[in-house]
């Protein structure tokens, strides 16, 4: 069977499964082209609010398929670096999506699937899941924003160590770290992340839509300019319809039900 990406939906959540069960969920141009055809659709789409990214048969995923990456060799540099301009989008694309990301990890989240996990918005991991930034083993540099999104969630020096040494990093560690959001125990990552997809579902999509937008610029802001963006982002929730929802359902002990 070839690389693909199952899409599939619970409730208001839609499901992303990696799947390529020869090589161990290896990620390839067909996935990525998927992910952001994918999200594209369900951002149009009132009826989905969350995303969680998860790979097929009891793991995330292994990163590059290394036959392809070797195959590439005897190709024009062009070829290989369009396939990774696919992965770049598909990044982009999860960074830029409006509503909640979450990637439930099983068994190993190597190289570029570590990379993908990193750029949801939250992660959930088996105990026993590993994670590994595995490029340097074989005489590669990181792709997949690996090195953007490591050196804002970790010192640099530990980012340094686990990118040069490609050691092996375990769940509860990341955990420690504040990297992984919520432990879970093997072979619950996908439940664990749809009932906190279910939590996110219950809230107002444009303020989640905000708080996303707001923390993606929040790096490259000064404080004066993000509390600027914050003032407008505020200015506007309040008078959008669900504020007056929620306001209302808090004063009248009540469970709003937002649009």
């Amino acid at each position: 069977m070839s690389a693909q990406l199952l899409s599939t939906s619970e409730g208001a959540t839609l499901i992303l499964t990696l799947s390529n069960p020869e090589h161990r969920n290896a990620l390839g141009p067909e996935m990525y082209a998927a992910g952001v055809e994918a999200l594209s659709v369900a951002e149009s789409s009132s009826e989905i609010k969350s995303v969680v990214i998860t790979g097929d048969g009891g793991l995330f995923s292994a990163g590059g398929n290394l036959q392809r990456l070797n195959d590439n060799r005897q190709k024009p540099p062009e070829h290989q670096a369009q396939s990774i301009e696919g992965l770049h989008n598909w990044i982009e694309a999860i960074r830029t999506f409006p509503k909640p990301v979450i990637a439930a990890v099983e068994g190993p989240a190597a190289g570029a699937g570590f990379s993908l996990a990193l750029a949801c918005d939250m992660i959930v991991a088996a105990r026993n899941s590993i994670f590994v930034m595995a490029y340097s083993n074989i005489a590669l540099s990181p792709d997949g924003g690996g090195t953007w999104s490591l050196s804002r969630v970790m010192p640099r020096q530990l980012a340094t160590e686990l990118l040069m040494l490609g050691d092996r990093v375990g769940a509860e560690r990341l955990h420690e770290l504040g990297v992984v959001n919520k432990l879970c125990e093997p072979g619950q990552a996908l439940g664990t992340a749809l009932t906190m997809a279910s939590k996110l579902n219950q809230r107002a999509p444009n303020a989640l839509a905000s708080i996303k937008e707001l923390l993606n610029e929040a790096d490259g802001s000064s404080l004066n300019h993000q509390l600027a963006q914050e003032r407008d982002h505020f200015v506007k929730n309040l008078h959008h319809a669900n504020a007056g929802i929620g306001i209302s359902a808090f004063l009248n002990k009540e469970t709003p039900r937002y649009e």
